[in-house]
């Protein structure tokens, strides 16, 4: 398992050892030891979740409040994704900024997205399964969200020959300096 940085440095690229020939591939999509020992950190995964969406659908930016705090080791297995990390943390030095990646289920990458970020998806094939570890249970009470389109943070959403679909909720999401944050 390789784990790289990205622009904003405790975001990383998660990328497996497929070992792979003209039957197919196997990989080892998780590996607590690995996993910590890659990233340098010690964080315990509570559950995993799955959705499955169809082009266009736009799900994010979400988070939850300490002490429910979730750190999402995201994945996609059937489709494309563009994923998206935004860095909630008061008093960061990226507070504000975004990091994007494309995961998609031929490159088999994933991403870390650690606690104190909030985390959005948008899906560019016909429909995607994507899928992540949390490392801390759901609580509907923590939840929040922050608008997908904020010009503050600036997310460069690709454009897509559809128009993007949200839910409800998510088209009603606060400004980032509205936000309830930690």
């Amino acid at each position: 398992m390789k784990a790289t940085p990205q622009a904003i440095p405790e975001v990383m690229l998660i990328e497996p050892k497929v070992f792979g020939d003209d039957r197919g591939f196997f990989l080892e999509s998780f590996n607590q030891q690995a996993f910590n020992q890659a990233t340098g950190t010690d964080h315990q995964f509570v559950q995993d979740n799955h959705s499955r969406s169809k082009k266009g659908v736009l799900r994010g930016l979400h988070y939850q409040l300490p002490p429910h705090a979730q750190g999402k080791l995201v994945r996609v297995v059937r489709g494309a994704v563009f994923d998206v990390a935004v860095d909630i943390r008061k008093g960061s030095p990226t507070f504000g900024q975004w990091v994007g990646a494309e995961l998609t289920e031929d490159n088999h990458r994933q991403l870390w997205v650690p606690p104190g970020f909030a985390h959005g998806f948008v899906v560019l094939s016909d429909s995607a399964d994507f899928l992540y570890k949390a490392t801390a249970f759901y609580a509907p009470q923590a939840d929040r969200g922050i608008a997908w389109d904020d010009p503050a943070i600036g997310v460069q959403w690709p454009q897509l020959d559809v128009e993007m679909s949200l839910s409800d909720k998510d088209l009603k999401q606060p400004l980032l300096a509205d936000a309830e944050l930690a």
